[in-house]
């Protein structure tokens, strides 16, 4: 960690004569959207994935009539006609697991009082009046909801919300056109499916939570990555 700390470090020194005090913020902004160019190779094969999974609906409705009374027999034929056609359902998992580990270096990084036995300067740099390494919470504390500090998160959870709003309204159009289907059959063989359906077009509000209680040099990274995802996701999706 104490490389990436150093990467961390020396990119905000090349960003400090346009950023000024906000450097080391604006590097982390920078790290999201590299670490987001290097995944979307792989958000593009999830994209013509889904597609591919949209296409095959009409042939697993055939194979679910077929199979009624069968579901065993059902979850089998299903994955044949995946692996004959080459394509995975669980392709839209690799972007998302390919972020996790910049997003943790970031949370650790700015969660530790010192790096390799040094104090851990990175601490000392703001996003206008807030502490990377601070939370929701010592804004609250320090000036409450309309302090300094504050708005600097008010006006990020407007960001998120906005995002997320627009996420819903993809979502609910998108699970209007292409059903979620499942191998097994009726939904209410799965426990707790039609549940986990209702949820989905709500799961980006979630990120609101995430926000507020991660160290806001992760929350940065999250909000970066969850505005790109959008953006993305209309272009791949349209």
């Amino acid at each position: 960690m104490s490389v990436f700390a150093h990467l961390v470090e020396q990119l905000a020194d090349l960003l400090q004569p346009l950023f000024h005090a906000a450097a080391a913020a604006a590097t982390i902004v920078l790290i999201t959207a590299l670490v987001r160019l290097l995944v979307h190779p792989l958000s593009r094969a999830a994209a013509r994935g889904r597609r591919a999974q949209a296409a095959l609906q009409p042939r697993i409705a055939e194979l679910r009539k077929k199979h009624a009374k069968d579901p065993q027999r059902l979850q089998k034929a299903v994955l044949e006609l995946h692996a004959e056609e080459k394509v995975s359902p669980f392709s839209g998992l690799l972007p998302s697991l390919f972020q996790l580990p910049a997003f943790f270096l970031l949370y650790h990084l700015f969660s530790s009082s010192s790096i390799g036995g040094e104090s851990n300067g990175l601490l000392a740099h703001e996003l206008f009046a807030a502490p990377l390494g601070g939370r929701w919470a010592d804004a609250l504390t320090d000036g409450g909801v309309f302090g300094a500090a504050g708005l600097v998160y008010l006006g990020l959870f407007v960001l998120v919300a906005a995002v997320a709003a627009f996420n819903y309204r993809r979502t609910k159009v998108m699970m209007a056109k292409n059903p979620v289907q499942i191998a097994t059959g009726e939904q209410e063989r799965v426990p707790g499916l039609g549940a986990v359906n209702k949820l989905m077009p709500f799961m980006s509000f979630f990120t609101l939570v995430t926000v507020a209680v991660v160290p806001l040099a992760a929350a940065l990274y999250v909000v970066t990555s969850t505005t790109w995802s959008a953006v993305e996701r209309a272009a791949l999706y349209r």
